[in-house]
């Protein structure tokens, strides 16, 4: 399975490399001392993995694997637009989006957007039409020009690379979940579970998360009221107080992506792969469907280049205890 089904990688089109931002000092913290926004996760040991044999072959779910965790904190929602906003204005940072002048967008949103010009479009994402390649299109304008987040403050920031996750959660005083706390946290205490609420999908026929309805991707009936992003806090929490961790956006984690590496992976703490191409990305997002891209269940993955950004990419942060 194509991860560009999901989010397509860099380069879009050929450019320059992107420039780091320039650091910040904020540590971000509360008057406990602590990062603000996070919930605490208690140490543990979990089940990690795919136990129903759902997951795609390459993106290696299996086999099922013990895993213990000391205690950590985890933010309880997406990074928000206009948290990212603040880290922006307080450290002058520049994403790789921005840089490079072209982001990924899905060809709906495109066309949504009351600015959108056929002549921004650069190119389509080979093998997946339905990604455009959008000239101006960045966390600020997730859509291209015309489009813009002030109606969408509470939305997850989007077209952010892995580089521009990591300076924002250094800027915070946090850092970037490693794939094992992801998914720990993510499940919420629900042992062996599909989905971090069950199994079912609707439960009562109630959506429990942003994702496609209709036929990909020609035509999303939009039964859960959104396109493209909801707010991060749009559906109920799980067990340990964590939001969206199914649909909305991708998240990035720290680790390097390997198929294989559950086969090898240390029973404490894994950190995952010690080098690699892609990072890991948790969580599916609005455009998954059972269709093409089953990947909203709480133990799929996928991967991505660390440059790489599109309109549904995004991160939380984690912590420590």
């Amino acid at each position: 399975m194509d991860h560009a089904c999901c989010a397509p990688s860099r380069p879009l089109v050929t450019g320059r490399a992107p420039v780091a931002g320039r650091g910040g000092t904020r540590s971000g913290r509360s008057r406990s001392g602590r990062p603000r926004g996070q919930v605490p996760v208690p140490s543990g040991r979990f089940a990690m993995g795919d136990p129903f044999g759902e997951g795609y072959p390459a993106d290696g779910e299996t086999p099922v694997h013990d895993v213990s965790l000391d205690a950590f904190r985890m933010d309880a929602t997406a990074v928000t637009n206009a948290q990212f906003a603040t880290f922006v204005k307080e450290t002058g940072h520049v994403t790789g989006a921005e840089e490079f002048g072209v982001s990924a967008v899905f060809h709906l949103a495109f066309a949504a957007n009351p600015g959108a010009n056929r002549r921004d479009v650069v190119n389509q994402v080979a093998g997946t039409p339905w990604w455009l390649a959008v000239r101006g299109a960045d966390w600020r304008h997730p859509e291209g020009e015309g489009s813009d987040v002030a109606a969408r403050q509470n939305h997850p920031v989007v077209h952010v690379s892995w580089d521009d996750a990591q300076a924002y959660a250094s800027w915070a005083g946090k850092r970037l979940p490693t794939e094992a706390e992801w998914e720990y946290a993510a499940r919420g205490g629900l042992a062996g579970r599909r989905f971090a609420w069950g199994d079912e999908l609707t439960p009562r026929g109630r959506w429990m998360c942003n994702i496609w309805q209709g036929t990909f991707p020609t035509d999303n009936t939009v039964e859960d009221g959104h396109l493209t992003t909801a707010p991060v806090n749009a559906y109920s929490p799980n067990g340990y107080g964590l939001s969206c961790t199914a649909g909305n956006v991708w998240e990035w984690c720290a680790d390097w992506f390997g198929a294989d590496y559950y086969r090898r992976a240390p029973g404490h703490d894994p950190q995952g792969p010690e080098h690699g191409e892609q990072r890991v990305m948790r969580g599916g997002s609005y455009l998954c469907h059972h269709s093409y891209c089953h990947r909203y269940r709480v133990a799929a993955r996928s991967s991505n280049t660390p440059e790489s950004t599109a309109g549904n990419i995004g991160f939380r942060c984690a912590g420590a205890a």
